[in-house]
């Protein structure tokens, strides 16, 4: 494979928060909120420099064009239901993040390795006792995606596609 699949290194960094802003604003749809991807703007402090959080990236040609990440964090509640930020608490619930890949390197296995050397870490991790994540269903093959690699555990869809369409999800260590 022509890719190097591997956790990221500070050479890495400008590529990765680059492919993760291309989603944002091209895939998504809504660009860059604060709120939400902070993590993105320092992508060294958050994911290099905390011992149990990883960035992962694939690099062709000396280009990033796949990217996961891992935090010690839980769903946030509001907007997620409180029950699901109970069932997920912050320190012992590792959360997926930013499983993006580029279009022109997509369906070649690239989000699948990735994931599963996030789940590698996790397992590896002192202090975890879950992995979780959600997904927004209207991004193309998401939904079909984390289905084959997860158990679905709460059904957030209201039918407005408008908003977002939220399915959250576990994987088993």
């Amino acid at each position: 494979m022509p890719y190097d699949i591997r956790p990221a290194r500070r050479q890495d960094l400008d590529g990765a928060r680059s492919l993760m802003l291309d989603t944002f604003y091209r895939e998504f749809g809504h660009g860059y909120h604060p709120e939400w991807h902070r993590d993105v703007i320092d992508l060294e402090g958050v994911y290099l420099r905390a011992p149990r959080h990883a960035l992962f990236v694939a690099v062709h040609d000396d280009e990033v064009v796949g990217t996961t990440c891992v935090r010690a964090t839980g769903p946030k509640s509001p907007p997620h239901p409180a029950w699901l930020a109970e069932r997920y608490p912050c320190g012992s619930t590792a959360q997926l993040f930013r499983v993006y890949v580029r279009p022109a390197h997509r369906r070649r296995g690239l989000a699948r390795e990735l994931v599963r050397r996030a789940c590698a870490h996790v397992a590896s991790t002192p202090g975890y006792s879950r992995l979780y994540l959600h997904t927004d269903t209207r991004i193309e093959g998401a939904e079909a995606f984390w289905r084959s690699v997860a158990v679905p555990v709460h059904d957030a869809r209201d039918g407005d596609p408008s908003r977002f369409q939220t399915v959250h999800f576990e994987i088993p260590l």
